[in-house]
């Protein structure tokens, strides 16, 4: 699998796995890469098994048959290579996750939609992110307040960490443009490393240093909460140093991307008779 923008700063956190996955000859399937990484020193050992994606019996779920086998089907594509990246950095993070999954699965059966939070756990599977970022940088994400954010407060960025969640969004980001977006989960991370932007990826395929915490603290999260999607938007091409061209601030005038927060439904709206 050859990544563009392979020194990208989204792709930090998974650059020396990448190195690894690119230095397999070209035929070599993508399952045989990801499993290729349990060589590397210090590499997890509670990560599922890759394999093909045909080992998926017909009519089981995905995340179903994750559950109870413990292998993670796999296509070769970068959608799923990415996948598989997430899995080694975040293990304890992404099984939490599929649990989840699989019980909703077994509590309401597969049908034509996925149901609230079977919808929430797939957007932070496929688009979510992490941060750690000053109380001030906080505020203005929630209240999507982008001049804070981005311009007023860009010198806060520099005690900030943003690391993508989101295979899909990592997927996206081979071809780069204003529009995409990240659903960054509601709960601050901790503080990363005094220094990590060097060997972020350890000298093997170890965990994300955020990862045990952050799957302790969504053990103990209802479905409900799962229900009430808790996550804000973030335009990634937006974080300061992320895109040459966010240092101009009218990269951020954009409203198409950079939308206004929603107004405050009026109260007794939709009554009848309203």
């Amino acid at each position: 699998m050859r990544v563009r923008g392979a020194d990208a700063p989204w792709l930090r956190p998974y650059a020396a796995s990448l190195a690894w996955l690119d230095a397999a000859p070209p035929d070599t399937r993508t399952a045989q890469r990801l499993e290729s990484l349990r060589q590397r020193p210090g590499a997890a050992s509670a990560v599922p098994t890759f394999v093909p994606h045909e080992w998926l019996p017909t009519g089981e779920a995905y995340e179903a048959f994750i559950h109870r086998t413990g292998q993670v089907p796999t296509r070769d594509n970068a959608h799923d290579a990415f996948n598989g990246l997430v899995w080694w950095r975040f293990p304890a993070t992404k099984a939490r996750l599929n649990r989840l999954q699989a019980t909703e699965i077994a509590r309401l059966g597969i049908g034509g939609r996925r149901g609230p939070v079977r919808d929430a756990l797939t957007v932070f599977d496929e688009n979510g992110a992490l941060l750690h970022a000053p109380p001030a940088l906080w505020a203005a994400l929630r209240a999507r307040d982008w001049h804070t954010l981005f311009v007023a407060q860009r010198a806060w960025w520099r005690e900030a960490a943003l690391v993508l969640f989101g295979h899909a969004l990592l997927e996206q980001l081979q071809r780069p443009h204003k529009a995409l977006t990240a659903h960054v989960l509601c709960v601050p991370m901790p503080a990363p490393p005094l220094d990590p932007e060097p060997n972020v990826d350890g000298d093997g395929a170890a965990p994300h240093p955020w990862d045990a915490a952050l799957a302790a603290t969504l053990d103990g999260w209802s479905a409900e909460a799962w229900a009430a999607k808790p996550f804000a938007p973030l335009p990634v091409l937006g974080v300061p140093g992320w895109w040459p061209d966010n240092a101009h601030a009218s990269f951020y005038d954009d409203a198409r991307v950079f939308r206004p927060p929603r107004p405050p439904t009026p109260i007794g709206a939709g009554a009848a008779g309203a």
